[in-house]
């Protein structure tokens, strides 16, 4: 089904220093909020925007004696996110204590998977351009609990902790050091949020911090890479920094962007890359050091006593799998394929699986390219003018439906057809009833149309004599034709008889 892609190997982008040139490398450990009504080790609500610290539990809070109960919806929620990205499941799997203090982690650690994730290596397809993508490698997926949220701006002197959102559930998806230019992190980025939302796995909300990824980054000489590539040393991409908790897109590019530069300054200065967790200022536009970058061994990793390994059956997985959606390669290919649509229409209505929805429900039984040029141009058109969501639409995929049903049907040509789109999205109602009620429809009688014709053609004798002897004037008789009758004639019928009346 996607056999339409071509996939290329990664072009990096070259910087120009001022002593040569140098190659990006990018790796991301994207943060994911598993979408569940529940944290992953107790049963209180994940709700956003609750009142501070009103839906912690006792384990959450860390009181004495509580113990985590694992939460399976979550464990579900991350062999789908796998399988969606062609993942080696897991059957067994471990959680681990990741210790390190911080006010907003009442535990003194976080409860996380290090030595046995329960996903392992999958990929994900990412689209670089018309007909073109690139693999992106997945190294491994695991499950670890959130923290909770310090806030620094309620007082000049105190800053408060807010635990709401203190266990809830994340999946934590590594990639290889796979991608090689800011462009392509966030096509990475934005793709694996296309494919969790498709799942139903990830709300992908990023201003709500649902979604946030770390991004590695690093600089080489040209032809370090395919060293890399040949002896997996990974000294060859050079020290890497990791910038913390992006979640924007532009951000993500703007942070790349800055700290490639950065790097290649001070290597090029004679100086070393330190390597460090940074933080990137959007005001300023740059990164700064936060701290010097933990290793596994910082935090003093051990399985977790309270936690049995995490044993799943090979049964239950195949129905997950049975499951699955159609994710969007697939649907984006099928467009292509099978309903005829261009590469780029296709995209646009796979890019958020509500618009594919919405659209899938428009052209069912219709014209495919037909119901596509609606539902982009008219539609999408008028949401992104009033700044609405494809959930907030005045017109439902029946009412559009209906219109195009009228337009098949000729009882309604095209203009008529955008004047009674106006009509249902600030009215409302029945496409069909309306047009039938405010005389909208198409005069399709050939004899009322023949009248029209004759009387235009009468009342103009020298300009017949024009379209007789020019046979691309006849346009012009149609037009009045058109507009004698409100625009309802069919403007098919019209153009028949006019050319018969000429004789042409």
């Amino acid at each position: 089904m996607l056999d339409h892609l071509t996939y290329t190997a990664p072009e990096p982008k070259v910087i120009a220093g001022a002593k040569g040139d140098w190659e990006l490398v990018i790796g991301l450990e994207v943060h994911a909020q598993v979408a569940s009504n529940a944290k992953l080790f107790s049963g209180a609500s994940t709700t956003f925007g609750a009142e501070p610290n009103s839906n912690v539990s006792f384990v959450d809070a860390a009181m004495p004696g509580m113990l985590p109960v694992i939460n399976e919806y979550c464990v579900a929620q991350a062999v789908r996110t796998g399988l969606g990205l062609k993942a080696a499941i897991n059957l067994t799997s471990a959680f681990d204590r990741k210790n390190y203090f911080y006010p907003d982690l009442p535990q003194g650690y976080q409860i996380s998977q290090l030595y046995h994730p329960i996903v392992g290596e999958g990929e994900i397809i990412v689209d670089m351009g018309p007909g073109v993508a690139r693999r992106v490698r997945i190294e491994r997926i695991h499950l670890e609990q959130d923290a909770g949220k310090s806030i620094h701006d309620m007082d000049p002197a105190l800053s408060f902790v807010d635990l709401n959102r203190t266990g809830v559930a994340l999946m934590e998806i590594v990639s290889r050091p796979d991608i090689r230019s800011p462009e392509e992190a966030a096509a990475y980025v934005a793709k694996l949020r296309q494919i969790m939302r498709y799942l139903g796995t990830c709300d992908g909300n990023m201003q709500n911090g649902n979604l946030r990824a770390d991004v590695n980054v690093s600089v080489c000489r040209p032809g370090d890479y395919e060293r890399y590539q040949e002896t997996q040393d990974f000294s060859h991409l050079g020290t890497r920094c990791e910038i913390k908790n992006m979640n924007s897109l532009r951000f993500i590019q703007a942070a790349i962007d800055y700290e490639a530069r950065r790097q290649i300054a001070i290597l090029e200065d004679g100086g070393q890359i330190v390597q460090e967790t940074r933080l990137y200022d959007p005001d300023r536009g740059e990164t700064r050091s936060m701290r010097s970058k933990e290793e596994a061994h910082d935090y003093r990793y051990f399985p977790d006593p309270d936690l049995l390994p995490l044993e799943i059956e090979q049964g239950w997985v195949d129905d997950i799998a049975a499951s699955m959606p159609e994710l969007p390669d697939e649907k984006k290919a099928r467009f292509v394929q099978v309903l005829g649509l261009s590469e780029y229409d296709a995209g646009v209505l796979t890019a958020e699986v509500e618009s594919a929805d919405f659209f899938e429900a428009v052209a069912n039984g219709r014209e495919g390219k037909q119901a596509a040029n609606w539902v982009i141009n008219e539609l999408f058109g008028r949401l992104n003018k009033q700044g609405l969501s494809i959930a907030d639409s005045p017109v439902s995929a029946a009412q559009l439906g209906g219109v195009l049903d009228l337009i098949g049907s000729g009882e309604i040509s095209g203009k008529m057809a955008k004047d009674l789109f106006e009509i249902v999205w600030t009215e409302g109602g029945d496409p069909a009833e309306i047009a039938a009620a405010r005389g909208m429809k198409q005069v399709t009688d050939t004899g009322a149309i023949e009248a029209a014709v004759d009387e235009i053609i009468a009342a103009n004798p020298a300009q017949v004599e024009k379209a007789r002897a020019n046979p691309k004037l006849a346009g012009w008789f149609t037009g009045q034709v058109l507009k004698a009758t409100g625009g309802k004639a069919n403007p098919a019928t019209v153009n028949e008889l006019v050319a018969k009346k000429l004789g042409h």
